[in-house]
């Protein structure tokens, strides 16, 4: 779902939303009437008044949606090589919440190494940015992704490191992204 199909929710039960790009966690009350315009990577944006809120894939239900389906288990991983892809594709799932493009496609992943820790564990080191150094939602997007990669069988952890050094700008966006945000 994107911005242009808004629909209409009432929350059906108190829910915790976090404030975009305030990046504060606030409790929204059972009633509140919201204008959902973003059902991406487990989360959904949602507009109440004028302002704009995260809400969990966990709290689906507030919301009267089904909670997300859980990410595909995956068994063995057969090489080094082969992790690092399946760990780029699990930076695919995490969405923006202002904007319907994943981290990756945005260009806001900078780096991701991985570091072998035993014979079949490594450690990953992901570098990645923010569209702008002043939005609030930079922890709540760095524990999406800590806690996606490390359900990767093979992860033992996986650490975020936000940086600002260079900027992001648009010029870092995949052809893709510029098509789906019209920023041809």
């Amino acid at each position: 779902m994107y911005a242009k199909d808004t629909e209409s929710v009432t929350l059906v039960r108190d829910c915790v939303a976090v404030a975009v790009p305030e990046g504060v966690e606030m409790r929204l009350p059972k009633g509140t009437v919201a204008s959902l315009v973003q059902a991406l990577g487990g989360s959904f944006t949602i507009y109440v008044r004028g302002r704009m809120f995260r809400i969990a894939g966990a709290d689906a239900d507030a919301l009267g949606k089904d909670p997300p389906a859980p990410l595909p288990e995956r068994g063995a991983v057969a090489s080094r090589a082969e992790l690092g892809k399946l760990v780029w594709e699990q930076l695919q799932t995490c969405y923006d919440p202002e904007i319907p493009v994943n981290i990756v496609d945005l260009g806001l992943v900078y780096d991701c190494r991985l570091e072998q820790v035993s014979e079949d564990l490594s450690d990953v080191f992901i570098q990645m940015t923010l569209t702008v150094p002043s939005c609030g939602m930079g922890e709540v997007l760095a524990k999406d992704v800590r806690a996606r990669v490390e359900l990767l069988p093979g992860i033992r952890r996986a650490h975020v490191d936000l940086v600002f050094d260079p900027p992001w700008t648009r010029d870092r966006m995949s052809d893709l992204a510029r098509l789906q945000t019209g920023l041809y």
